[in-house]
């Protein structure tokens, strides 16, 4: 049974929102991992930053951070990334990780990688979104045989939260 979700669109089609609201429909289900939200600055992107869903935070990426590792225009801090990757991985073991997102910036990380292909490979349920494009690991993980990938759409928006909730459901049920 596959129990590894991926969802993947064009930038800006709505991952995000979609992963925000599988969360909150599965609230009373102790969840793993974190969404990436926009810095915005007077209606202008700056940045990104990180909160799992036990509220810890940390800004992965800035228009103001250093670019000896970048994408597009923001600096991206690969340090900053680890040492937060490193308080989730200290918490209790979750059924339930949901991981936003597998990105470029999020793949110059080895430890990022390293915990992605471990939940991949572990009993947990992961549901995660992945960069529309990409090379390495990001093509990699999107062809695992124990992947199931979803194309989000405008039109289909609203029904993919139900089936993912649905499918995580039906896995964990099966499990009690």
């Amino acid at each position: 049974m596959i129990k590894n979700f991926l969802i993947t669109g064009p930038p800006r089609s709505g991952k995000t929102t979609l992963i925000r609201r599988l969360s909150q429909r599965l609230a009373d289900v102790r969840v793993g991992g974190f969404l990436t939200e926009e810095i915005r600055e007077r209606g202008v992107r700056q940045g990104f930053s990180l909160e799992s869903f036990q509220g810890k935070k940390s800004v992965l990426a800035h228009v103001s951070f250093p670019r000896a590792i970048s994408v597009g225009k923001y600096g991206v801090d690969v340090a900053a990334l680890n040492s937060f990757l490193s308080e989730l991985e200290s918490q209790s073991a979750f059924s339930l990780w949901i991981i936003d997102e597998i990105g470029r910036m999020e793949c110059y990380s080895r430890k990022f990688i390293d915990l992605v292909k471990k939940l991949l490979d572990s009993p947990a349920i992961v549901v995660a979104t992945v960069a529309f494009r990409g090379r390495g690991f990001i093509a990699e993980v999107k062809q695992r045989p124990d992947v199931k990938l979803f194309y989000l759409t405008s039109e289909n928006r609203e029904a993919l939260v139900l089936e993912l909730e649905k499918l995580v459901r039906k896995i964990l049920a099966k499990r009690k």
